[in-house]
């Protein structure tokens, strides 16, 4: 009976020190964000000036964020930026309205309303050039992009 309890006992600490290995990989410095609010966001009815003033050094971008945790983030974005990458971030954008292109590794891809772009870490992408109305785009970033986590790319 022994023998049995130490064969179960094996994979059991192994499936324990797996998942409480886990538990100490957050950022700390998150560790203080708000909590969420329950709300409805008209993204659609979002303007430039809702968004912000353009972000310094990232060609036309304006950003707002939206939701903001310790496992990622959520923002609107407009604008066209440079070819760069993330070291540390996967980036899921969602095209929320217009049309036109966007560089994803080494190809400028075009992309409308309702598509999805997934860009896993340190992967070249940047865009957005809109040939129909204003792209605008939902970004996710996981985990959140830490403070100089962009990498511009000639």
């Amino acid at each position: 009976m022994r023998r049995y309890f130490y064969l179960a006992a094996l994979p059991a600490s192994f499936v324990a020190g797996m998942f409480a290995s886990h538990l100490g990989t957050l950022p700390r410095a998150h560790a203080a964000d708000a909590p969420l609010t329950a709300q409805i966001i008209d993204l659609a009815a979002l303007t430039d000036a809702d968004l912000g003033a353009v972000v310094p050094n990232m060609g036309t971008l304006r950003s707002k964020g939206l939701v903001i945790t310790p496992s990622g983030t959520l923002a609107v974005q407009t604008g066209n930026v440079p070819k760069h990458t993330h070291q540390g971030s996967d980036e899921i954008q969602y095209v929320i309205s217009g049309s036109g292109t966007f560089w994803l590794g080494n190809e400028q891809r075009q992309i409308h309303a309702g598509d999805l772009i997934i860009v896993p870490k340190g992967t070249v992408h940047a865009g957005s050039m809109a040939d129909s109305g204003e792209l605008k785009l939902l970004a996710i970033k996981l985990p959140p992009q830490a403070p100089g986590d962009t990498q511009m790319v000639p």
